[in-house]
């Protein structure tokens, strides 16, 4: 797999996670279900006259939002970005 952009915006206890391309989206979607806590996401936005999608992933105590920064930046295909509060 290609890498593809990832853009984390922190919303307090949850973030919304951009990311380029359906198929990307769907694959980390995946991906970040097997090897993460979160059991749940809100489902995937596909943005409208763009090939970005996105969803939301709840924090919790086990994996803060720097916790889910480390793990999406240890993913070799996903270039992250981080967009302010």
């Amino acid at each position: 797999m290609k890498v593809f952009r990832v853009w984390l915006s922190p919303l307090g206890n949850n973030c919304r996670l951009r990311v380029d391309g359906l198929g990307n989206a769907q694959w980390l979607l995946n991906h970040l279900g097997h090897s993460f806590i979160f059991k749940t996401a809100q489902p995937l936005d596909e943005e409208a006259g763009s090939s970005f999608c996105s969803f939301r992933v709840a924090y919790d105590a086990r994996t803060p939002q720097r916790g889910l920064e480390k793990l999406l930046a240890a993913i070799p295909e996903v270039q992250l970005m981080i967009e302010p509060a």
